[in-house]
């Protein structure tokens, strides 16, 4: 028989389950705002104020590894111990190529397009999936690739005559994170998260930092400086965001918040700077997205299988 401070505890624990999902889904939006606030900044920066896109980057991942030293100093060498020195290095080779992409494409495209050109990056994971890792792909995740190129050939226009090639910039930057995802997933099978985490900011930002010096040095003041301090800031409390909701919720609960980063960005671009999406833009974007969703319902689909089965 249960007491009444039994039934209460329990009420407890069921109420704060209960609000697990609510705060995995909270976070995961405010992830998505404040990646968007940080696309804002750089964009701004860049753009707006002639910061070369290579500072921006070297600026907004040393801020990152700056809150990170605390932890690393406390934690010693063991942070440090790895097995697989030569995948976290291709992996941060990936990614710096990827974040100098990124930045440029900033630099030369509107946010709205940069944002939703990117949102490719899951269907060139697939892709790498099945050529490198020889993954079984499925024609549900087959179509949905195709679907998802098609929906950023009809944002890109090649066709047009106002096609412009900085567009392609952020669909190579979704290549390139693709690739790091496909080594990050690799890299977890026998490696801690916080370790995978530490040895690519320890790797990014001195090689951020030569690119940076060799496109004219990495001094910025004013103005500048104060949104790129906020552009760190914003990363590294974005990131966090990132990890509570994937603590706190099943993956395939919180990526549908995910697609919230599309309209977030669309809102900084209109009130920062006046950006409003064409009218392409639309029947892309929702083809991106429709076909994402598709992904994510075929991988809840088989983890319900591979559970029935154990």
């Amino acid at each position: 028989m249960k007491t009444g401070t039994d039934l209460k505890t329990m009420d407890t624990k069921l109420s704060a389950l209960q609000a697990q999902p609510v705060l995995a889904a909270l976070a995961m939006v405010g992830a998505g705002a404040s990646f968007a606030l940080v696309n804002g900044a750089l964009q701004a920066s860049t753009m707006q104020l002639g910061v070369p896109s290579t500072s921006a980057a070297f600026w907004q991942y040393a801020l990152g590894l700056g809150f990170a030293l605390p932890w690393v100093l406390r934690r010693g060498r063991a942070a440090l111990k790895t097995q697989q020195l030569g995948l976290h290095l291709l992996r941060a080779f990936l990614a710096v190529i990827g974040i100098q992409l990124w930045v440029a494409g900033l630099a030369r495209v509107e946010i709205w397009q940069a944002i939703a050109l990117v949102m490719t990056s899951p269907f060139f994971v697939i892709l790498g999936a099945r050529i490198f890792l020889g993954e079984q792909v499925g024609w549900v995740r087959w179509l949905a690739t195709i679907a998802g190129f098609s929906g950023g050939m009809v944002i890109l226009e090649p066709w047009s005559q106002a096609f412009n090639w900085g567009a392609l910039l952020p669909v190579a930057a979704a290549a390139f994170w693709a690739g790091t995802s496909l080594v990050t997933k690799k890299l977890t099978q026998r490696e801690a998260a916080d370790s995978i985490t530490l040895y690519l900011l320890l790797l990014l930002t001195p090689v951020n930092a030569v690119l940076a010096f060799a496109d004219g040095g990495l001094v910025v003041s004013g103005p500048a400086l104060v949104l790129l301090v906020g552009a760190g800031l914003l990363t590294v409390l974005a990131n966090y965001l990132l990890t509570l909701a994937y603590q706190k919720a099943d993956a395939t609960f919180v990526q549908p918040f995910d697609h919230l980063k599309l309209p977030l960005n669309i809102a900084v671009g209109f009130i920062a700077f006046g950006f409003a999406p064409a009218g392409a833009f639309w029947p892309g974007a929702l083809v991106i997205v429709g076909a994402s969703l598709m992904v994510m319902l075929d991988e809840q689909r088989r983890g319900n299988a591979v559970a029935k089965t154990a």
